[in-house]
């Protein structure tokens, strides 16, 4: 009875812990389940309709003409001109844009981490374009660089008489960046300032003790140690360039048969929105985003791969000491 009773305690005390276990597990799946059940509705079974429908012929209203055309629609990519051209502008805006957005706001940021009156004014200042709408700021932005009635080529006038710039149709590729750049600046300015903020003093103070100037500890301790937000940035402004629609879209100007978006800024999502909308060809154009999927993934990946040469992670170089 005895050895009964003390085999019997081992046993309960597992049971309990499965019944806990069991208990938290339950907890943890019903407190995951609203931002699970809408993960399952609104993105995966999204996703898997959408890959189904690019295989198709599918116009979005006759179901009876609905048919299986395998990847016609992906080799028909291949040989759609306007889908190689706004491609490579897309892949031209996103090469002059995301290098040229990362240098000014961490240009930024590193002006107003400075111990300097009134900062909290300019940080508020400059992060204000960033809650503007897109829309408003477009909008504003046209009534600039108007060709005939916009502020530039009126201050340009004034130099040059009769100057009329037309940066709205051949040269709005640079409005477009000029938008998105002073739009995007103030977010990508905060971020780049709590990474500078979380820079330990010690570090550079020990480095000023050395006799390390300004040049030294930027280079040596402030750009190795903001590695990994420079990261994220990258990654982050690479994925939104891929993904610039409305800028573009509300740029357009008004021809003989209506609204056309200039040559220079017909990026990937406008020829995509112009299948889907436009033509209605839903099959084509849900195939040419998945294309998009695919390039901005590779593009994605590479970066990460590289992020090993020159991504400087403060943890795994003292884990890697301390071994």
């Amino acid at each position: 009875m005895v050895a009964v009773s003390a085999l019997a305690r081992p046993i309960a005390g597992w049971r309990l812990v499965r019944r806990r276990r069991a208990r938290r597990t339950l907890a943890f799946y019903a407190f995951i389940a609203p931002w699970l059940l809408g993960f399952v509705v609104l993105t995966v079974v999204p996703l898997i309709l959408g890959f189904l429908t690019s295989l198709t012929n599918y116009d979005g209203l006759n179901l009876a003409s609905l048919r299986f055309l395998g990847l016609a629609n992906y080799r028909r990519i291949l040989s759609d001109a306007d889908a190689r051209f706004a491609l490579g502008r897309t892949l031209l805006w996103s090469a002059i844009n995301t290098p040229l957005w990362l240098v000014c706001s961490f240009t930024l940021a590193l002006i107003l981490n400075q111990e300097v009156r009134g900062r909290g004014l300019f940080r508020t200042l400059y992060y204000l374009p960033s809650v503007i709408p897109a829309v408003a700021a477009v909008w504003a932005w046209k009534i600039i660089l108007d060709r005939n009635y916009g502020l530039i080529n009126g201050l340009l006038s004034v130099f040059q008489p009769g100057t009329a710039i037309p940066w709205l149709s051949e040269y709005a590729l640079y409005g477009v960046t000029a938008i998105a750049l002073w739009s995007g600046l103030g977010s990508g300015m905060v971020i780049f300032l709590a990474g500078l903020q979380g820079i330990p003093e010690e570090l550079i103070e020990a480095a000023r003790i050395d006799g390390a100037g300004t040049g030294r500890i930027f280079r040596h301790i402030t750009i190795p140690l903001m590695t990994p937000v420079i990261f994220f940035q990258l990654v982050m402004a690479l994925i939104s360039s891929f993904q610039q629609f409305v800028i573009p879209l509300l740029l357009t100007t008004s021809g003989a048969q209506g609204a056309v978006t200039p040559r220079s800024v017909y990026l990937y999502m406008i020829h995509t929105y112009r299948q889907l909308f436009t033509y209605q060809r839903f099959g084509y154009g849900v195939a040419l985003l998945w294309v998009l999927f695919v390039v901005v993934m590779a593009l994605t990946v590479l970066v990460f791969r590289s992020a090993s040469y020159w991504v400087y992670y403060e943890a795994l170089a003292e884990e890697g000491r301390g071994r």
